[in-house]
């Protein structure tokens, strides 16, 4: 860490003296970039435009509560069908309304589009009719 600002020299000071310090002592050569056009410097920039920049390089995306929702409802219903036991199906159905259940408490913005739980002994019947429709086709 560096040496602490004086109490009676201004913080502006200060800093542009460690600023011209370092350039003395080469800190800022062959530094990466160096000489290269900073990129996206003639965009506009939006209020949130930090927050996309981050989000791209890291390489993430924020879904809103309800599309994820509507997500893990299709992938589960999928999911489901390779299930050999009644009981494995249910609690499969169970925990994705308590997630569908949480994403529609969530205080999170989300597009107006209506997700609702899963009825699951509609989808259990489902799943039945499934695999007696596959034992009868073998």
């Amino acid at each position: 860490m560096g040496e602490r600002k004086p109490a009676h020299q201004p913080w502006e000071g200060f800093i542009e003296q460690r600023i011209q310090d370092a350039q003395s002592e080469g800190e800022f050569d062959n530094l990466s970039g160096h000489g290269k056009p900073i990129s996206g410097v003639e965009k506009v920039l939006e209020s949130d435009w930090w927050l996309k920049d981050k989000l791209k390089r890291e390489q993430l995306s924020i879904v809103p509560p309800l599309i994820d929702a509507r997500r893990d409802i299709e992938q589960t219903l999928n999911e489901i069908k390779t299930l050999a036991n009644e009981d494995f199906v249910r609690a499969e159905l169970e925990k994705l309304n308590q997630r569908v259940l949480q994403a529609i408490q969530s205080p999170s913005p989300s597009p107006p589009i209506v997700v609702v739980p899963v009825n699951i002994e509609r989808e259990i019947a489902r799943w039945k009719e499934s695999k007696n429709s596959g034992a009868q086709s073998t």
